[in-house]
């Protein structure tokens, strides 16, 4: 009677403890990992430690549209790209003109030289190549002798042909009204009048074109040659401009491209 007691106990026993046996083992259960692929099992949850920490392979999602662009006879191909067509006329950006002088720097590539220039303008006609910042003097056979410029920031560029009507040595400065606003306006205030001098902005020689404003002059800052600078007149280092000043005479042609 007493061991048909124990057992009927025992039995007992286990049904209470087995349900409370396996809440314990499941109280800290996996974690649920879900895969971006839908093709792949999206939950995991009763493997062992192997499945838990097994690393989830991403497929690379290919639009429909161009998965025929990538797939070929069943194996993968490299997509085809579209390549920009290049303009030959473009540079680079490390390649192009810097667009702010340096003070005290001057590139030698603007010093005085002769080169080949072929050209069906008389020898002595003044050519202004303004994209380039070069003033040729056509000498004839072919050449021409070779300065370099400053020539007119944006806004205020111009092409035209005309004559040197007027020459004058440590000329003197007289902005014009629009300048003195225009400047003005920026912080910088003009003189109404300035005489010749190493300090007047048309430096040592300057060549007056028709009835314009506009000059063939020297500078007092040399290291803007080479660049887009003034308010349209074309400038030159003062030893630059005398050595044209000798060479040409009023009534010269001056052809601004």
């Amino acid at each position: 009677m007493l061991k048909k007691s124990l057992l009927i106990a025992a039995s007992l026993l286990t049904l209470v403890a087995g349900p409370a046996g396996a809440q314990d083992r499941y109280q800290n259960r996996p974690p649920v990992v879900v895969s971006p692929d839908l093709t792949a099992p999206w939950v995991m949850q009763l493997g062992g430690q192997q499945a838990r920490t097994r690393q989830v392979i991403y497929r690379q999602q290919i639009p429909q549209a161009t998965r025929k662009q990538f797939y070929q006879q069943g194996q993968v191909a490299k997509p085809q790209v579209k390549r920009r067509a290049v303009n030959p006329l473009i540079q680079p950006a490390n390649a192009m003109r810097a667009q702010r002088p340096v003070k005290s720097k001057f590139d030698p590539q603007y010093l005085p030289q002769t080169v080949a220039y072929e050209s069906k303008e008389k020898p002595g006609t003044i050519v202004i190549d303004t994209n380039n910042r070069f003033l040729y003097l056509v000498t004839g056979n072919g050449e021409a002798r070779r300065y370099g410029v400053g020539v007119g920031k944006p806004g205020f560029e111009w092409a035209g042909a005309h004559k040197v009507t007027r020459k004058a040595e440590w000329p003197s400065w007289t902005p014009p009204q629009e300048m003195i606003t225009r400047e003005a306006a920026k912080g910088h205030y003009l003189p109404a009048r300035m005489d010749g001098g190493p300090e007047n902005p048309l430096g040592a020689r300057a060549m007056y074109l028709g009835s314009t404003l506009y000059r063939i002059h020297g500078t007092n800052a040399p290291w803007t040659i080479g660049y887009a600078v003034s308010s349209g007149c074309i400038r030159m280092r003062n030893e630059d401009v005398v050595d044209l000043y000798e060479r040409v005479k009023v009534g010269t042609k001056v052809i601004v491209i």
